[in-house]
């Protein structure tokens, strides 16, 4: 991925790294001018990204590493190191919208979203800089920040490509054949109104308000065009991506995502996340698949449970994050003694047992509050990337005598194809329109 320079102004940045289509379209305009006139508001197909700053922001040179380029060969947010934050939305198309709707709405979305990557605002215009007599392009609660790191990435759900209205878009010849639904799995209690949609945006950030300020902004713009299904703030990382990064720990106060892939493992990488030129369809050969999972973690219960047993379900050390064959964090485990528990969650989960299978994940913690049990709502919201989902289906299968499913309920699924990433001047999933 490509980074501003050091020094550089941000718009300066941007319009190197960031030469979005000409501006957002007139349904885009729409979408944000909502409850008022739209007068004043025009980007205009030239606008572009060199529009000049907004009022009041102001982004010291230092703050300019924290910017992720938005184009490149595959999408950001998928092995950039993980932020400590995120707000994921699905999102489900309007009915009687056609294959225009979608495109436009694809091209509006990188337009702004290419532009937020770099600190800046939805379009030149902004929260402060069109008509006082016209709702703002941008609602202004990131002014003054940084990027802060922020990465958006999409996808594309099954729905997308045919449901009960049949083919909307044209492009249901074009469904990669594992995109589906995941079949059911044992533990499953999905609530259906936190599970699935048409289309998906993970925004992930180091600062929350900055992914919050990205997926509003978002749905503003596909007013219209589409609604929000659901969507979920994260917090805490729960994975890593990159050998500098930490081993974080999940709500059950693990570490959790030792042995993830990382970033500069080219080869894991080619074999376990990104689709082949081999693979089908051809449209997404660079993409990636995405599941998500919300998994609500029995805390009181877990809490109550001692020390040495939470180790064995696990099949690590608690302090440590070493296996508990011996070692350290990052020590082989040996599966040949008794010292780990076959149905312990780290022997069900290894490749070891799972034909060589891997994933790279990326979830957050989440605490939604307390339910009306007073207990608290939280857990861990999964979200992992692989070249098929028949990787997933697999490992997820392999985890039905898991002895943690005793402490964790599902809740919430949804699986999206990720497009590969996206050339300047084009936008997200240009090859599927083709």
């Amino acid at each position: 991925m490509n980074e501003p320079e050091e020094g550089a102004a941000p718009d300066e940045a941007a319009t190197r790294d960031a030469s979005a289509p000409g501006g957002l379209s007139r349904r885009g305009l729409l979408g944000l001018a909502i409850g008022g006139s739209v007068a004043g508001l025009a980007v205009g197909a030239g606008a572009g990204l060199a529009g000049g700053v907004a009022l009041g922001r102001a982004r010291a040179a230092e703050d300019a590493h924290s910017a992720y380029g938005f184009f490149g060969e595959h999408q950001a947010g998928i092995t950039t190191p993980v932020q400590d934050h995120l707000h994921f939305a699905s999102f489900d198309m309007m009915p009687r919208t056609d294959r225009e709707d979608l495109i436009s709405l694809l091209q509006d979305w990188s337009y702004a979203a290419s532009r937020m990557a770099q600190g800046l605002e939805v379009s030149a215009t902004g929260a402060v800089g069109g008509s006082a007599e016209a709702p703002p392009d941008d609602t202004g609660e990131a002014l003054g920040l940084p990027a802060s790191g922020l990465t958006l990435t999409f996808g594309f759900g099954p729905g997308l490509f045919e449901n009960e209205e049949g083919d909307r878009y044209g492009i249901a010849a074009q469904r990669p054949a594992g995109l589906e639904r995941l079949p059911a799995f044992l533990g499953d209690d999905l609530d259906p109104q936190a599970s699935h949609g048409d289309l998906c945006i993970q925004a992930c950030a180091d600062d929350p308000q900055v992914a919050v300020h990205a997926i509003r902004n978002l749905s503003r713009i596909a007013f219209g065009r589409a609604r929000l299904r659901w969507s979920q703030l994260g917090f805490g990382k729960t994975s890593r991506t990159t050998t500098t990064q930490a081993t974080p720990r999940n709500l059950f106060g693990f570490k959790d995502g030792t042995a993830n892939i990382l970033a500069d493992d080219a080869a894991a990488l080619r074999d376990h996340v990104w689709v082949s030129t081999q693979d089908e369809p051809a449209w997404l050969a660079g993409g990636s698949y995405l599941v998500a999972r919300k998994i609500a973690m029995l805390i009181e219960t877990w809490d109550r449970v001692r020390l040495s047993e939470q180790d064995a379900i696990i099949g690590r050390d608690k302090g440590e994050g070493a296996p508990l064959s011996g070692g350290d964090e990052f020590t082989a485990p040996d599966f040949q003694g008794t010292a780990i528990d076959e149905n312990s969650h780290m022997s069900l989960a290894h490749p070891e047992h799972n034909d060589g299978i891997r994933i790279l994940r990326r979830g957050y913690n989440y605490v939604d509050g307390n339910n009306d049990l007073g207990r608290l709502d939280a857990g861990l919201f999964f979200l992992s990337y692989q070249r098929d989902p028949a990787q997933f289906v697999s490992l997820q299968r392999r985890l039905s005598t898991d002895r943690m499913n005793e402490y964790i309920r599902h809740v919430g699924s949804g699986i999206w194809a990720v497009p590969a990433g996206v050339k300047p001047g084009s936008y997200i999933g240009a090859d599927l329109f083709a």
